[in-house]
């Protein structure tokens, strides 16, 4: 197969493998994701290696304590919560980062 070289096809891999957004990018929350190699591991939809981030969402949603639970899974990692799949610690991620991170990944919605 040859490789993708136009800009829509990469588009178009990128958003079958869950790497770009869907909504719920409000203030630059995804590109931070994105700049810290969140969607290195996750998909925003289905799992890629980790669980996607609206997979993550469904879990946790109407759970009070979610937000402060995943930030600190973020910077300190984590193990065990989706099966045997390591989350490593994140220390390029600022405590302010890790909490806009997580507040963003629980405000995801499924498409309409």
């Amino acid at each position: 197969m040859p490789p993708l070289r136009h800009p829509v096809a990469l588009l178009l891999a990128a958003a079958a493998l869950g790497l770009v957004g869907c909504g719920n990018e409000a203030g630059g929350t995804a590109q931070l994701g994105q700049d810290r190699g969140c969607m290195r591991c996750h998909g925003m939809v289905t799992k890629f290696v980790g669980p996607g981030f609206l997979q993550i969402a469904d879990r946790y949603r109407g759970d009070p304590g979610a937000a402060a639970r995943l930030s600190a899974k973020i910077v300190q990692g984590s193990v065990g919560t989706w099966g045997n799949v390591i989350m490593p610690r994140q220390p390029q991620v600022s405590a302010a980062e890790a909490s806009a991170l997580a507040e963003w990944v629980l405000a995801q919605q499924p498409a309409p």
